[in-house]
């Protein structure tokens, strides 16, 4: 069975090689295997048949590829109550819960936040990145919590991968992170590239990879007797890589409570307050939250702000922080 998947190029992709940019953005498959698709003559920008792998993207490329026998190739509307704190007929703004994963992939093609959309929107949403991903103008990684903007039509679309690609979009997401980052206020800016040990994870690398920038700030250190060092910060993202935050926070010797990809998986701790262990054990995935999204409105061009609470483990960790004098 046969599927069409396809991609718009924005400015920051401008340059980079076909079998690359597929490679990241196709997680199912080898960068082998997309050779292999190119080289068969399964792939097309703007509507022209290339073979060349190492083919460079232009801004505003489209581009198609035809991937046999390896995806789903249909997206499965499945009913599934979606957290909606604002609609009009440009967009839709979701709070996405953890442990939802944005668009179907390897392993799961049926409990995505895509396959909720289409049940509830069917077909109207726009269509610029395929099939399977309607209306997915950016993702949050699956155990991460909060704020996504939805485009329901080409040019709503079009206009906010826009500012995406310009940085123009706000995006300011709360942490709980283990011990004190320094300095206490910063900019991470580093290149991201796919760990080669686990491609599975993301990693910081001196020569190559895309640009990467965070911006943090710290908003309490909490130092309380029997509990290890624990801040609340928030990280304001300049791009939007893979991971980005809980590399860049592994970078600076820390890592998010309940982060088991790029934290330790369990903590060792000599002497423990029992209710903070337990509320760390009821942390159900990690404790990082997309709060507020801020861009300009695709068709009402003027400034438009959403913020949205963490979750109920997340504010409970907080309140339980504050309670002991933190």
């Amino acid at each position: 069975m046969n599927n069409t998947i396809k991609f718009f190029v924005f400015k920051n992709i401008s340059g980079e090689r076909l079998d690359i940019f597929l490679s990241k953005n196709i997680k199912d498959l080898t960068r082998s295997y997309i050779k292999k698709l190119i080289q068969q003559k399964e792939v097309r920008i703007n509507d022209i048949v290339t073979n060349l792998p190492s083919k460079k993207l232009r801004y505003n490329d489209k581009i198609s590829v035809n991937i046999i026998n390896k995806i789903e190739s249909k997206l499965k509307p499945k009913k599934i109550s979606l957290d909606i704190i604002f609609e009009d007929k440009d967009l839709i703004i979701i709070n996405k819960k953890k442990g939802m994963v944005v668009h179907p992939g390897a392993g799961n093609y049926e409990n995505t936040l895509a396959n909720a959309l289409a049940f509830k929107y069917k077909k109207t949403l726009s269509n610029i990145n395929g099939e399977l991903r309607p209306g997915i103008v950016h993702r949050l990684d699956k155990e991460t919590s909060g704020l996504l903007v939805v485009a329901k039509n080409n040019f709503s679309h079009s206009e906010l991968g826009k500012q995406f690609s310009e940085h123009s979009i706000n995006r300011r997401y709360i942490c709980l992170i283990w011990g004190i980052i320094r300095p206490l206020k910063g900019k991470i800016q580093t290149l991201i590239t796919r760990n080669k040990k686990n491609r599975q994870l993301m990693t910081v690398s001196e020569v190559y990879g895309k640009k990467a920038i965070t911006n943090y700030k710290t908003i309490k250190v909490f130092n309380l007797k029997n509990i290890p060092k624990i801040s609340l910060i928030e990280c304001e993202l300049e791009t939007g890589r893979t991971h980005q935050i809980r590399v860049h926070l592994k970078f600076k010797g820390t890592s998010i409570l309940g982060d088991r990809q790029y934290g330790k998986e369990k903590k060792k701790f000599k002497t423990i307050n029992l209710e903070f262990l337990k509320h760390l054990n009821n942390l159900t995935g990690q404790a990082l939250h997309a709060q507020n999204l801020e861009f300009d409105h695709p068709t009402k061009k003027r400034r438009v702000r959403f913020k949205k609470n963490p979750p109920d483990d997340f504010k409970k960790m907080i309140n339980f922080l504050n309670k002991q004098g933190g």
